[in-house]
């Protein structure tokens, strides 16, 4: 029965393949008069307060124009399509995109509901803050019997403060918000050796991303490897491990191609790019991990905030197919500290830091190393996101978004927009929206062309050639030089029939002849 694959027990007993070292439920000495009642409310605690701070800058973000169609435009339009009971088809990716072609995310569709109630990107990124705080909850229980409930609000304050989740927080929103919770409640469970418990948790990560079966493939592994003197333990970890990699390798090989419309997987030619096949560069793998040096930078960065504890545990070994497709791709944003790909890896590098720290017998020593974590957690800070909240500029209003609100009021509900990648997600809750300049050309991933683009079509368009540096990015404008996108504004104007409805502080609207 599947009864007997979880042995969580008292902690004086020895289930069948568990290893024959002590184990106790909290380090001595740090045991406080605490009852489940107030783990749990200080867990719950934790959470809404991260929320709230992930929530405000997030929000505050949005507010101040830093947002993005590329991403948050994108995630709206495909979620807005499931609450309209329709397929996640993109119109900022290209025509007719189905964005499941692009990563395989059909869990998104659970955001569907709560967005038809509220249609606004601002749903989905309160969503996101609220996935990402409740990965605090199971973190904090386990923190409890591992270290006490004063350790315990050490380590929630150093999950809940970790540049890897402070980064998905304050960018946009991502389908792996969804997996950050599911993936704590797991690996709680794996450190109580339920092993049926983790494998549930985990197993949905096969509808949030391709690559996340890898990681439901290395959880059965360390379930395979902790249960190797029970043969039934040690079934279902194998049994696990295949079910994760048979998924991924379904999805990036039959499921994606098929939704692509160029028919492969978009993100492939990623890694195979730098040695001229997928298998080279799985070769070429070893040698190019710590090249350039920011790879080396990340590393020790995703481990840092656990005061590199974490790489004791073999819970480590769980981040590891995240962090081998990010340092072999070729992509450059893969490899730093930016953006939201390290949010998956926090969960799992706290995780491995309670299963050390549970293990030792030493108060003095727990005591130092949480206190190295908050000491290395508040060093980080200010150089992430979070520290945007003491920026002046964050509750700063300028008039040129008062100018940029009050030009986009005047595009009508419904009317489809061609709109500069920053003035995107501000109009896809009621618009059908489109990048201007156009982009990605004919759907292909990432294709720059420096020639004359394709004619726009849509009924409005408006360009804001102003380009503010806002984490991450810096100073710029993108996708196109600013001299090339003002040439197709221009021919805009004198080749295809739209003319000028208003321009103010440089932002230009434009309204198509013969449109309603």
């Amino acid at each position: 029965m599947m009864r007997t694959i979880d042995t969580e027990s008292t902690p004086n007993a020895r289930p069948a393949g568990a290893d024959t070292g002590p184990r106790r439920e909290r380090a001595p000495g740090l045991r406080l008069p605490w009852t489940w009642s107030g783990a749990w409310s200080g867990a719950w605690i934790w959470a809404a307060g991260l929320c709230l701070l992930y929530a405000t800058v997030a929000v505050r973000r949005h507010q101040l124009m830093r947002t993005t169609g590329y991403d948050l435009g994108i995630f709206e339009q495909a979620v807005r399509a499931y609450a309209e009971f329709r397929a996640p088809v993109v119109p900022l990716r290209g025509e007719d995109f189905n964005l499941l072609g692009d990563h395989f995310h059909p869990l998104l569709a659970v955001l569907a509901p709560l967005y038809r109630l509220f249609p606004s990107p601002l749903t989905l990124l309160v969503a996101q803050s609220a996935l990402l705080a409740l990965a605090v909850v199971p973190l904090f229980r386990w923190a409890v019997r591992a270290v006490g409930p004063r350790g315990a609000h050490a380590v929630a304050a150093g999950y809940g403060l970790s540049w890897g989740v402070a980064s998905a927080a304050a960018f946009d929103f991502h389908e792996v918000a969804l997996a950050v919770p599911l993936l704590a409640c797991s690996l709680e469970a794996l450190g109580r050796r339920r092993w049926t418990a983790a494998v549930a948790w985990a197993a949905p990560l096969l509808l949030i991303k391709e690559d996340l079966g890898l990681t439901l493939a290395a959880i059965g592994a360390y379930i395979a490897l902790k249960g190797r003197e029970d043969r039934r333990v040690r079934r279902f970890g194998l049994a696990t491990a295949a079910a994760g990699l048979i998924g991924s390798a379904l999805e990036i090989k039959v499921l994606l191609p098929a939704l692509d419309a160029t028919g492969g997987y978009a993100h492939g030619g990623q890694l195979a790019a730098a040695h001229g096949s997928l298998l080279s560069a799985l070769a070429h793998a070893p040698l190019d991990l710590l090249r350039p040096d920011i790879k080396g930078t990340t590393l020790i960065l995703v481990f840092a905030p656990s005061a590199l504890l974490a790489l004791r545990s073999p819970l480590a070994l769980i981040a590891l197919p995240t962090l081998a497709w990010r340092m072999a791709s070729e992509n450059v944003f893969h490899w730093g500290t930016a953006f939201h790909y390290s949010a998956v890896l926090m969960p799992v590098v706290f995780a491995g830091l309670l299963d050390v720290l549970g293990r030792e017998t030493n108060r003095r020593t727990v005591r130092a190393a949480l206190a190295t974590v908050l000491a290395v957690t508040a060093v980080l800070v200010p150089s992430f996101p979070l520290a945007q909240l003491a920026q002046r500029a964050t509750w700063h209003s300028t008039p040129h978004l008062q100018t940029a609100r009050e030009l986009l009021a005047r595009i009508p509900d419904g009317a489809t927009v061609a709109a500069s990648n920053r003035l995107a997600p501000q109009l896809t809750s009621r618009c059908t929206v489109v990048l201007f300049p156009t982009f990605p050309v004919g759907g292909r991933l990432y294709e720059y062309r420096r020639g004359p683009l394709p004619a726009p079509t849509a009924e409005w368009i408006v360009h804001d050639p102003e380009a503010p540096e806002a984490w991450p990015y810096r100073r710029g404008h993108w996708p196109y030089p600013l001299e090339q996108q003002r040439e197709e504004l221009a021919a805009a104007q004198r080749t295809h029939g739209y003319e000028v409805v208003a321009r103010r502080d440089g932002i230009t609207l434009l309204h198509r002849r013969g449109t309603a």
